[in-house]
């Protein structure tokens, strides 16, 4: 039976594994309808469930927290089948001031049919709601009235705002073009909402409980004699040159600092004018500044003397292939990509991009062109929205001195609007600073007298700039791996000494006060610089926070600072029994921080999707997060078990001691990563549930997070799993098991893609 089981759960774990991939050459439907929602697909599901609750019987589990736990699992999949034999889901389509009392049955992809609804419903309003003077989408919101009889309800539907009536629930979905009708999504599951809710409220209490429970293994760990005698304690603490040349002309610091304090439409946000020259200046260059320049430099060095820097070699051209074919050597002029024969040099290389072909020289040609593309933006003034006018109604918007100024902007502000950058074009070609830092002054108070409600606060100016004059990831990622390969070296001496032997290590160096003392020092002063480097993280997420108004947690490279965050907060924590803890707190969160300062993930803090704007939001990343950085220290374990090993092959009863350490500190991780990864998981389940109407769509991430958590429930099961209670064994299958975090993290975002991808 066992066996049985085994081959149920590995199965399962293949196939989902596997239809994550089918979904991305085959898509959506067809893995719904032939993998998903197969009638062989539910069966294995439905065999796994029997068989572990004719396991649990024959193991004679009497501990009711076990049952609980396992109960909750077969009551999700219960209510999981009763809404897929069960539940309905349509659209609706209305029109402003049009009603009607059908919907469009969407079960089939392959055969649309209406249905009647019990009601009526009729559109009286839709509007858009937009962030304060930019085009990013805040909200859509549709007035209805719902006619049942001799009731009659006027209600708002709106994202994470549901209606429900009669079983019915209607979620905003999408809108017209023209602005006059909204498409809103039909969802009725009478029978399994209700009984997957009691299995995550069942679930939830069991995962917590298993924490607390005095009985549990997680608090026998808490007790075991490895933390008692500080088995784990002896590990602690375990320029170039460039070429000089002239640099294009641009405005002086001071005037160039000044333009930077303009405020800015920029990604449809309003924020310092810095923070877009940091971001041209960063994808020109790659680097935020330029030959001793400041950003802000060299952005106005382009906007107002572009003749000159037209010449300059400051655009990053990454690839061999093209460098070859420009005749460059990593940096190119604008000048490099035209020349009298053929024009622009790589236009035919774009065609072909985008005709297809997709090898390295055109995916290099077409970055390339994205970069010029941002010049030539800059260089046309379109990119320079920093004059907002607000009409009698409030309503602002920010134009740009290229910009057509429409005859109902009133003459006064069309004519200052038009012409005040021409007018401050004409002092910087003479020099003359100190009348363009007049323009500046000005301009900063024409903007605080007509940017109306579109303004951001002081307080919110004041952190973004000096968020922007840190550089957080780089400053952060250096020293927790400088600090992190330190401890690992001094801890891997400490246990490979030869004079040492393992009576020592049991008495934590009290045969040695001196060694004793130094590895104290040691310990305090890596928990000092830890300490640290976690405050200067805790201000970047602080500033990130106030710069949106919303937590930071809604793209990659959040959550890559939110997964260090927590790592180190662990570490803090938990050092104090095993100070190989600050160690594995240092490289882990140094990789985190470097993946964020090194990768392709987009540090610009932008408006949140409307759907996003959720309180569950937070609670569904951070929990999730949690759960990762848990993992990941079980991870650490396994890799130092590993080297562990290999070094002390000859010294088969101190490593067995050092193994079964590793173990104990791994599992205690283990256990609240179990259950931080199931609340975020079901979480995240009950916030789809609110925003879309499904509690679970078979996105390949919802789908590689179960496949973690199942994979990592492995490690739990001890008793059923007799390769779980030898240290070694264990050890490898959590090194192995991390793999699945990886794809659940970085696999899906940028292998398969789905609804998750926009984060």
């Amino acid at each position: 039976m066992r066996r049985m089981l085994a081959f149920l759960y590995i199965v399962l774990l293949a196939v989902m594994g596997a239809a994550t991939f089918v979904e991305k050459v085959k898509g959506t439907e067809y893995t719904g309808s032939h993998i998903y929602g197969s009638w062989w697909f539910v069966l294995l599901w439905a065999l796994l469930a029997a068989f572990g609750i004719l396991w649990l019987i024959k193991s004679k589990v009497r501990r009711w927290s076990v049952i609980v736990l396992h109960g909750s699992l077969v009551l999700i999949l219960s209510g999981a089948l009763l809404t897929h034999l069960t539940a309905h889901k349509g659209m609706v389509h209305l029109r402003i001031g049009q009603q009607t009392n059908q919907y469009v049955m969407t079960d089939d992809p392959h055969q649309m049919t209406e249905k009647d609804l019990p009601f009526t419903l009729r559109l009286d309003t839709f509007m858009v709601v937009f962030h304060e003077g930019t085009a990013a989408e805040a909200d859509y919101i549709s007035a209805v009235t719902l006619t049942d009889g001799d009731e009659v309800r006027h209600d708002t539907i709106s994202m994470n705002n549901i209606l429900r009536h009669r079983n019915i629930r209607l979620y905003q979905s999408s809108y017209d073009n023209d602005g006059r009708g909204s498409i809103l999504t039909l969802n009725t599951d009478p029978w399994g909402v209700p009984v997957t809710y009691i299995g995550y409220a069942l679930l939830f209490f069991s995962l917590i409980y298993m924490l607390i429970d005095p009985k549990g293994t997680f608090r026998q760990l808490l007790r075991h004699p490895a933390l008692k005698r500080g088995v784990l304690v002896v590990l602690m603490l375990i320029g170039y040159g460039s070429v000089i040349h002239a640099t294009p002309p641009t405005l002086p610091p001071s005037t160039a600092e000044k333009f930077g304090r303009l405020l800015v439409n920029y990604n449809d946000r309003i924020g310092p004018l810095q923070t877009y020259a940091i971001d041209f200046t960063k994808k020109l260059t790659g680097g935020k500044n330029y030959q001793g320049l400041t950003a802000e430099q060299v952005l106005t060095g382009w906007l107002f003397f572009y003749d000159q820097w037209s010449d300059e070699p400051c655009i990053k051209v990454k690839g061999g292939e093209l460098n070859h074919r420009l005749g460059t050597d990593g940096h190119a002029s604008l000048n490099d990509f035209f020349d009298n024969l053929s024009g622009y040099k790589i236009g035919p290389l774009i065609q072909e991009y985008y005709q297809g072909n997709n090898d390295a020289l055109h995916q290099q040609s077409n970055k390339a062109d994205e970069k010029l593309q941002l010049i030539m933006t800059l260089r046309q003034g379109l990119s320079v929205r920093v004059l907002p006018y607000t009409d009698e109604q409030g309503k602002t918007v920010w134009y740009s001195p290229a910009d057509s100024i429409p005859d109902t902007v009133e003459a006064e502000h069309k004519k200052y609007i038009t012409e005040v950058f021409p007018l401050m074009y004409q002092d910087v070609l003479a020099g003359n600073d100190e009348r363009v830092n007049i323009f500046l002054d000005k301009m900063l108070i024409y903007q605080q007298q007509n940017g109306g409600q579109s303004l951001p606060g002081k307080t919110r100016v004041k952190a973004e700039r000096i968020y922007n004059a840190i550089p957080f990831a780089t400053i952060l990622f250096m020293a927790c791996l400088t600090m992190g390969f330190l401890t690992l070296g001094y801890f891997m001496w400490r246990l490979t000494r030869r004079k040492e032997n393992s009576s020592q290590i049991r008495q934590n160096d009290t045969a040695h006060p001196i060694n004793h003392t130094f590895s104290q020092w040691v310990m305090r002063v890596s928990f000092a610089v830890m300490l640290l480097v976690f405050l200067a993280l805790t201000m970047c997420l602080a500033l990130r926070w106030v710069i949106r108004g919303t937590v930071p947690m809604g793209n990659g490279y959040e959550t890559m600072l939110l997964m260090a965050w927590l790592i180190m907060l662990v570490s803090m924590l938990t050092c104090r029994w095993f100070r190989i803890v600050i160690t594995f707190g240092f490289l882990l969160s140094g990789f985190f921080l470097l993946v964020a300062h090194i990768s392709d993930m987009d540090p610009q803090i932008t408006h949140l999707m409307p759907v996003l704007q959720s309180p569950l939001l937070s609670i569904h990343v951070s929990v999730i997060m949690t759960a990762y950085a848990l993992l990941a220290l079980t991870f650490l374990c396994g890799v130092v078990a590993v080297i562990l090993r290999i070094m002390n092959r000859r010294r088969k009863d101190l490593l067995q001691q050092q193994l079964e350490s590793l173990s104990v500190l791994s599992r205690l991780f283990l256990y609240p990563a179990l259950t931080t990864l199931g609340l975020g998981i079901f979480i995240g389940a009950i916030w789809a549930n609110v925003s879309w109407g499904e509690y679970w769509s078979w996105d390949p991430k919802e789908t590689w997070a179960l496949i973690t958590f199942m994979i990592y429930a492995v490690a739990a099961h001890r008793r059923s799993v007799p390769a779980m209670r030898r240290p070694m064994s264990y050890h490898v299958y959590m090194v192995f098991a991390f793999l699945s975090i990886l794809m659940t993290y970085f696999g899906v975002n940028y292998l398969l893609g789905g609804m998750h991808s926009y984060a």
